[in-house]
């Protein structure tokens, strides 16, 4: 997975056009068996729970290839130089933990190869905390946090990447990827839709404070990084 930070100019579609309309095509010729893309363009602008500090660059792309051989990537690499301002890759373990259709919320994935998949894709990049060992920082995300936040929230799709190991040595310290699909820009925006509350003030403060209690539980608060992007399977 190769993370994108860069600046949003005047020209809101300008990565979606360098990364999907762009790169994809090449990536595919170089023998990626599979790709998926997440971009930051004019159908992702929705306010994040939590926003993206001002002073640190905005995270604008996400590219997930799938390779027979991780060090044989160079050739991917090349077709993604100077996409933005800064890249990092990581080589990560992928969980599918809940797929388009797997629950009440979507119904199985209908589009096709290559179309923009509906609704908005919230990417979060975690950090593992030193009071934490790395087993019990996964018990935790994948037994507490994943259950809880299905139970909570209406996600259409939610896709845990475990990081391996970082691609550069000066790559963020992130331990985890997280990609969750939302049904529409509102359930992101409005808390009533994005903890599930159905309109009562007494649902949304137990759900919230159910969900703060999972989330400090494993990492800390001021150290996660969440993103709205637009979602593109390339090929699956």
């Amino acid at each position: 997975m190769y993370l994108i930070w860069g600046r949003s100019g005047s020209q809101p579609d300008a990565y979606r056009e360098r990364l999907v309309e762009g790169c994809a095509p090449r990536l595919l010729e170089r023998g990626a068996a599979r790709l998926e893309i997440d971009v930051d363009d004019a159908d992702s602008a929705v306010k994040a729970p939590l926003p993206w500090p001002s002073e640190e660059l905005p995270l604008v792309g996400v590219v997930s290839l799938w390779l027979d051989c991780y060090d044989r990537r160079a050739p991917f690499e090349e077709v993604l130089e100077g996409v933005g301002e800064r890249r990092a890759g990581y080589l990560v373990s992928e969980s599918l933990y809940t797929e388009y259709g797997g629950n009440r919320w979507s119904r199985p994935r209908t589009w096709p190869d290559g179309e923009r998949s509906p609704g908005v894709v919230m990417v979060t990049l975690l950090e593992r905390p030193a009071r934490m060992d790395p087993r019990a920082w996964i018990e935790h995300w994948h037994g507490v946090q994943s259950p809880v936040s299905e139970a909570l929230q209406p996600r259409t799709r939610y896709v845990r990447n475990t990081v391996l190991w970082p691609l550069e040595s000066d790559a963020p310290p992130y331990a985890g990827i997280v990609k969750e699909a939302w049904p529409s820009a509102r359930h992101v925006e409005d808390p009533m839709l994005f903890y599930c509350a159905e309109g009562s003030q007494e649902t949304l403060k137990r759900n919230l404070e159910r969900m703060l209690e999972s989330v400090r539980g494993f990492l800390e608060m001021d150290r996660i990084r969440s993103a709205t992007l637009s979602e593109y399977l390339i090929r699956t």
